[in-house]
């Protein structure tokens, strides 16, 4: 997903998954003072996820190709 990066690609699909991992955990988890999920957090959560596993299985792992 990275390859402009060069050699330095390694680390950057790193980084990438600790911040999408931060934000997808974060936005699922998210709970209001009342205890009640965010529509708004629940989605941008998804979508992170989705970003995460994508690159952590593409490549980071080499597992699967979109």
């Amino acid at each position: 997903m990275f390859e402009f990066v060069g050699e330095a690609e390694p680390l950057v699909n790193i980084i990438f998954l600790a911040v999408t991992g931060y934000i997808a955990l974060h936005g699922i988890r998210f709970r209001d003072k009342e205890g009640e999920s965010d529509f708004v957090h629940l989605l941008f959560g998804s979508i992170a996820a989705v970003f995460f596993f994508m690159v952590l299985f593409q490549d980071v792992l080499g597992v699967v190709r979109f």
